[in-house]
């Protein structure tokens, strides 16, 4: 990873967190580079919590990937330019219990700094460090209208915080 990516300070950050996660996508991953699952997101926020930059994702319970981040300390954010939007949408609509994503798709896993897996062809790289996970209450809403459009299956999504403890730049982008 290292002759491929750039270290960056996360308050060095140019690209609007809104469109990185709601436009572009990211991949979530977890695991080691021999065992990891990898999904598409577009739900997420980042900002600053207990004094640490944090990022946040969310994961439905049915999602093979959540497993991957519920058993390891640390998970990443990986973002790709548009050429990779198919790669998106496959990691989107394609489970890792019965498919090879990275072989499907011709992702190259790297182990970060950390020890930690993103992709050769990311573009930006957020390394997490779990800090705190919950599941979203279907009492705690206050719009109820929320949970009909977006859990009619009831399946609500188990999020996780985490201290970014490595933002890492493709070299070139």
């Amino acid at each position: 990873m290292k002759d491929q990516f750039i270290t960056i300070d996360p308050q060095k950050i140019n690209d609007n967190v809104y469109s990185l996660i709601g436009d572009d996508w990211m991949l979530i991953t977890a695991g080691n580079i021999k065992s990891h699952n990898t999904m598409t997101a577009s739900w997420g926020f980042m900002g600053i919590l207990w004094n640490k930059p944090i990022a946040v994702c969310f994961i439905r319970p049915q999602r093979y990937t959540l497993g991957f981040v519920e058993s390891s300390d640390y998970f990443t954010l990986s973002f790709f330019s548009e050429e990779y939007r198919h790669i998106l949408n496959y990691c989107g609509s394609r489970s890792g219990r019965d498919h090879d994503k990275v072989k499907e798709t011709g992702l190259t896993p790297v182990s970060t700094k950390l020890g930690n897996v993103t992709f050769l062809q990311a573009r930006l790289v957020f390394e997490c460090r779990k800090l705190y996970a919950d599941t979203i209450k279907e009492n705690n809403f206050i719009v109820k209208e929320l949970i009909s459009r977006n859990y009619p299956g009831k399946d609500f999504h188990r999020f996780f915080f985490g201290e970014v403890k490595g933002v890492y730049r493709r070299k070139g982008d």
